[in-house]
Parts: C-alpha cells; sequence; structure tokens
C-alpha cells in the first residue's frame, strides 16, 4: 500500500498551495474592503476576477473536470489534496479557481447529461466563468430531506414546459450572473416514485421568474457567493429542448450530482479544518493567561491533539472514497461517500468550535475567519442531506450486507 501522492498531485498541490499563500489569503481584507462598499451588490467582486485570471493563466482551472471536457483531467483521488487547499479560503479559493459550488455540480450535468445545443449554451460560459448558475431543489414547503416530496410542477403544454413552484436555498441566484437556474420538479406525479421527478434549463430572465427575498446562514449572507435565494417560478414556460435528460431522470441525475457534490464539500472542510487548527495553534503559542502560555494548559494540548488525529484520520477516508469513485464509481463508493459527509462536517464542526474558545471573543467576532467557518461547516450537515438521513441509509446498508 502506497500512501505518496504521485507526480501530477505534487504538482498541482505545490502550486495550488503557492497561489493560496502568495495571492488567495493576502486578498480576503481586499474582498472584505469590496464588500462593504458596495453592500447592496450581488455581483462577483473585482477582486475574484483578479485572481481568477492569475489562476487560469498558471494551469488552476475547472480542476475537477475530465481534460477532454474542459477541465485539468485530475482523478478524484488526485483533485482531493488540492481541493483541501482550497478550504482555507472557502471564500475566495475555490471561485478563483473555477471551482466553487453551486457551478461545479451544474457543469458536471451538463457535461454528463445535457444535449451538445444545452452544452454550447450554458455549459461553455460556466467553464469561461462570464456566467454563474444556481441549483433549485430545495423546497420551502416539504420536507426536501427526501427528494421525492418535492411539489413544483414540470407540465408539458406542446413544444413548452410550464414550471410552477418555489425553491429555496438556491445557492447562487441572487447573483444577477447567474444566468441559468436547473430546477427540479415533477413531470409525472403518478409515475413510480423515484421516476416522478426531471430536471430543466430556466434561463434567470425567463418570464414568470421571481427572486422573492436572500436568505442568510447563521447571519452570514454568503454575498461573495452570490447568496443564497427564495425563489419562485410563476407558470415559466421554457422550450422543451431545454430538458435535461428525460422525463423521469431527474432523481437520477440528482444522485449523480449530489455524490460528486458531497466529497467536495468534504475535501474542502478539511482545508477549513486546518485552517482552524493553525490559528489555534498561534493563539496557544502567543496568548498568556495566569502567567504562562495557553499552550501550556493541559485542555488546550489535548484539543490540538484531538484535531490533529481527526484530521488525519478523516483525510484518509477521504481519499478511499475518492480512489473507489475513480476505480468502481460512485454506487460502488457509496458507503464511504455517506460515511464521509457525516463525519466530517461533524468533526471540523468540533475543531473550529474549540478554535473560537481558545479565542474567546476574538472567535465570535469577525476579526477572524473562525466565526464565518463555522456557520459553513455547520450548514454543511444539512446541505445535501441532513446526517440523519445519511446515518439511516448507511445503518440500513450494514444491516442488509
Amino acid at each position: 500500500m502506497d500512501f505518496a501522492p504521485d507526480a501530477t498531485t505534487r504538482d498541482y498541490t505545490d502550486r495550488a498551495r503557492a497561489f493560496l499563500e502568495g495571492q488567495v489569503l493576502p486578498a480576503e481584507p481586499v474582498l472584505d474592503e469590496q464588500l462593504a462598499a458596495t453592500p447592496d451588490d450581488w455581483t462577483v467582486r473585482p477582486v475574484v476576477r483578479e485572481l481568477q485570471q492569475k489562476a487560469r493563466a498558471q494551469g488552476l482551472w475547472n480542476l475537477f473536470l475530465p481534460g477532454d471536457h474542459g477541465g485539468a483531467g485530475l482523478t478524484n483521488l488526485q483533485y482531493a489534496p488540492v481541493a483541501e487547499i482550497t478550504g482555507w479560503s472557502p471564500r475566495l479559493a475555490p471561485a478563483a479557481f473555477n471551482c466553487a459550488a453551486p457551478d461545479t455540480g451544474n457543469m458536471e450535468v451538463l457535461n454528463d447529461f445535457g444535449t451538445p445545443a444545452q452544452k454550447e449554451r450554458w455549459l461553455e460560459p460556466l467553464l469561461d466563468a462570464r456566467i454563474r448558475s444556481a441549483f433549485c431543489m430545495t423546497e420551502p414547503e416539504v420536507a426536501s430531506s427526501d427528494a421525492t416530496n418535492i411539489g413544483t410542477l414540470i407540465r408539458r403544454d406542446g413544444d413548452h414546459y410550464v414550471i410552477t413552484g418555489r425553491k429555496w436555498w438556491s445557492t447562487g441566484a441572487m447573483n444577477p450572473d447567474a444566468a441559468v437556474f436547473i430546477v427540479m420538479g415533477k413531470t409525472d406525479p403518478d409515475a413510480a416514485r423515484h421516476r416522478q421527478q426531471s430536471m430543466i434549463l430556466v434561463p434567470r430572465d425567463a418570464a414568470g421568474v421571481r427572486i422573492v427575498r436572500p436568505l442568510s446562514v447563521f447571519g452570514y449572507d454568503d454575498r461573495d457567493h452570490g447568496g443564497h435565494a427564495e425563489v419562485a417560478f410563476d407558470e415559466v414556460r421554457v422550450p422543451v429542448e431545454n430538458l435535461i435528460a428525460g422525463e423521469g431522470d431527474g432523481f437520477a441525475i440528482a444522485q449523480a450530482r449530489l455524490g460528486p457534490g458531497r466529497i467536495h464539500h468534504c475535501m474542502r472542510a478539511l482545508g477549513m479544518g486546518e485552517r482552524a487548527l493553525a490559528l489555534m495553534i498561534e493563539r496557544a503559542s502567543a496568548r498568556h493567561a495566569f502567567g504562562r502560555p495557553l499552550a501550556d494548559q493541559g485542555v488546550v494540548r489535548e484539543w490540538i491533539a484531538e484535531a490533529r488525529i481527526q484530521l488525519e484520520a478523516l483525510r484518509l477516508l477521504v481519499l478511499k472514497t475518492a480512489w473507489l469513485m475513480d476505480t468502481v464509481g460512485n454506487r460502488h463508493a457509496m458507503t464511504e461517500i455517506q460515511a464521509i459527509k457525516i463525519a466530517v462536517p461533524r468533526a471540523v464542526q468540533q475543531i473550529v468550535d474549540r478554535a473560537i474558545q481558545l479565542h474567546g471573543g476574538a472567535g465570535v467576532s469577525s476579526d477572524t475567519p473562525l466565526a464565518e467557518l463555522y456557520a459553513g461547516v455547520r450548514s454543511l450537515r444539512i446541505a445535501d442531506g441532513p446526517d440523519e438521513v445519511h446515518l439511516a441509509s448507511l445503518g440500513r446498508a450494514q444491516l442488509r450486507d
């Protein structure tokens, strides 16, 4: 068993870390200044565009997609350490590399299931970062942890489909550059449970699309990511050629999309945990209380040791999951995908929470990235399926096996 990364992985991780340290981290206060100067603006800020130009020039672009489809050609196993590095600055680094959600998942959907016309109209500008996108699946009126509950209707009417429903937590939809929404709804409520749903491409400017309101996460509006929106679709008409794959394929497409999305979240979350741990070590070494450094406190040493153990163990599980996805496919890696989706956000939430505790008042302020890291990683225990759903599914699979 060889734990050494291959030459391609070493090359990309070295370049990604150099870019993070030399370009991204110094740009974080610049982003704060630009956000403060334009509080009502949801568009991509100039500093992000500048980073994107630099990253693209260095070949750090679309790293999650195969090379013959506009990506870098990295496998999941090769991409994992790079994605972890972007987790050190989740506000800037994924966007700088054009590897930010929800565009990554939407690009994969278009790449895997889109028609040539759909790819030309929507995938190519997404690959170039000329537009953004949103994924509209979750609904406010139903328990969306069970995707078959979704009530949005997609009705065939001649050469068009008519979409009626309401979505929320549509990440990126507040950004006016989010030119296309991938919407999941029911085309046949009477079909078999997992064949009722379909996915369809809805242009932002289609008549009947209405942004209801922005949503915040623990008070953070995620303006740097285009925010999260509640979106109403009032008798929205789009051509039949906007349907992705076929009627009834929506649930299968969702599962294909969410598997890679879940591991990408976990990869980045490990980087969030590493940054929190680095801040914890820095604080413990520099801060004194009751006549000695915080690093001399036994409980602080225990927190740091436990964080290192958790991150090392979970990184191995994430890498195993990536390897399985590459070698036997997402379906056969489902046990590991569910396991990391449960375990990684839980552990990183605890690490960030302890880092906040160690920083005292500074930890809950905006003077450090810890509070925003906490908000982000806590939401991952709900996004793409809550812990309890994955635990129940994983438990059933173990009992069945």
